[in-house]
Order: C-alpha cells, then sequence, then structure tokens
C-alpha cells in the first residue's frame, strides 16, 4: 500500500499572508541561523511556516541536518510536506525556537495564543536556551491587552469555575472561543477550551495568578521571558 499522504502532501497555509515579503525576508534570517545538527522549537503562524520553507531548502541544498520540535499539528504537517526531520521533548531539548505574537510591549512581555498553541509554546520556550519572536509593526503595544484579549486554555469541565474566578480576578470580559468551519466552540490540540479574556489593566502577577486556578492549562500571556523580538518591516 502506498501510504503518501496526498492531504498533507497539498496542505497550504489556513489564511492569507500579510506582509508577505517582510515575513520572507525575516525567514531567510532565522533560518540561516540553523547549524547542522540543531535542535529547533517551531511555534505556529505564518512566518514559521515560512520559515520552515526555509529550512526545507537548506535541507535540499545544503544537506543541512536539523530536527525540529512543532507546537501544533498544522507545523507538524507542514515538516512532512517539506521534508523535515522531526523529534519531540521525550527525546531532545531544543537548541533555540522561533515563533511569533499577537502583541508584544516595550518590555518585551507577549500575548500569544490566536492559534491556540501557547500551551505547547510556552513548554518550548521555557525548555529551549534560545528564542526569537518574529512580529511585524502592528504587533507592537504600548501596554498588553491593548488589541487583543488573554487566550485562557480551560479544561471543559472547569468553565464555569474558571469564568467566576476569571471575574473574581478583574476579568471585563470573558468569551469563549468560537470555532469557524464546525458549530460550538473551539477544541485546542489538548482537547481543551479557550476563553478570551480582557483585563483592564495587564500586570506582573497575572500570569501567576491565571495559573493558579484550578482548570486553567495554560494562558496566553508571557512576561519576564528571555527572548529576542525580530521585527520584519
Amino acid at each position: 500500500m502506498d501510504w503518501e499522504n496526498h492531504l498533507i502532501k497539498h496542505l497550504q497555509w489556513s489564511d492569507s499572508i500579510l506582509n508577505r515579503e517582510a515575513k520572507e525576508h525575516v525567514a531567510r534570517e532565522i533560518a540561516a541561523t540553523a547549524k547542522d545538527g540543531d535542535v529547533i522549537g517551531a511555534g505556529s503562524g505564518s512566518t514559521v511556516y515560512l520559515t520552515l520553507f526555509e529550512l526545507a531548502r537548506r535541507i535540499r541544498e545544503e544537506h543541512l541536518h536539523i530536527e525540529v520540535i512543532p507546537a501544533s499539528q498544522e507545523i507538524s504537517m507542514t515538516c512532512i510536506q517539506l521534508g523535515i526531520p522531526q523529534t519531540t521533548l521525550w527525546n531532545k531539548r531544543p537548541d533555540w525556537i522561533f515563533d511569533g505574537a499577537d502583541e508584544v510591549d516595550p518590555q518585551q512581555n507577549l500575548i500569544k495564543g490566536r492559534g491556540g498553541a501557547m500551551f505547547k509554546e510556552k513548554l518550548l520556550i521555557r525548555s529551549s536556551r534560545k528564542t526569537f519572536i518574529i512580529i511585524d509593526p502592528s504587533k507592537r503595544v504600548n501596554q498588553l491587552g491593548n488589541k487583543f484579549p488573554i487566550p485562557v486554555e480551560v479544561f471543559p469541565d472547569s468553565l464555569t469555575y474558571v469564568e467566576h474566578e476569571l471575574q473574581r480576578l478583574g476579568a471585563s470580559e470573558i468569551v469563549l472561543r468560537p470555532a469557524h468551519g464546525k458549530d460550538g466552540p473551539v477544541f485546542t490540540e489538548n482537547g481543551n477550551f479557550i476563553l478570551d479574556t480582557r483585563f483592564n489593566y495587564i500586570d506582573s502577577s497575572l500570569e501567576e495568578q491565571l495559573k493558579t486556578i484550578t482548570g486553567v492549562i495554560e494562558s496566553g500571556l508571557f512576561i519576564g521571558y528571555d527572548v529576542e523580538v525580530i521585527m520584519a518591516e
């Protein structure tokens, strides 16, 4: 039996890629840092997707030997499509990771998770020796929460309790993220819901406070992480 998967072979990015030329330039810059033997964490988002194409080119043309640990099934399928070897956190620690962000403040704090993969993304960042965050100028904000809510991944049975606790922390808006292409809410790759949550003010302790709520798996707040932000302009 021929096990070639034609669905994966013809996989395309799920949405239009804004500012593509600038993102492709940064993708080449990031891919150029890969060295033979590197284990690389790959987050989610269109710039990550484009960088994988550049890494695949180096694998073909330069016989570069690398392994990628993907943060999502979509990125994993792209690696299969492009012939990029994969590994897992069970086997390897990433030498570095590249990822995007939805918001970045002047202190390099982040909001991530519009793609719903913040749990694995945060785990990869925590596990990696170096992190590159690739953004375009629209992602720069003076205060986190200006444009995007904080995604909070929630175990389904805890939905009502977590909503109550988020309100107690001062949430001004809580929305169960709806799915597109199916009825009902989004399910993360871990089988959980996402509550898109707005706060009028986000202080340095909020990430920790969110994580202490029973039923919260992870949030899209990244406060005080050691990251290098690269601008796609």
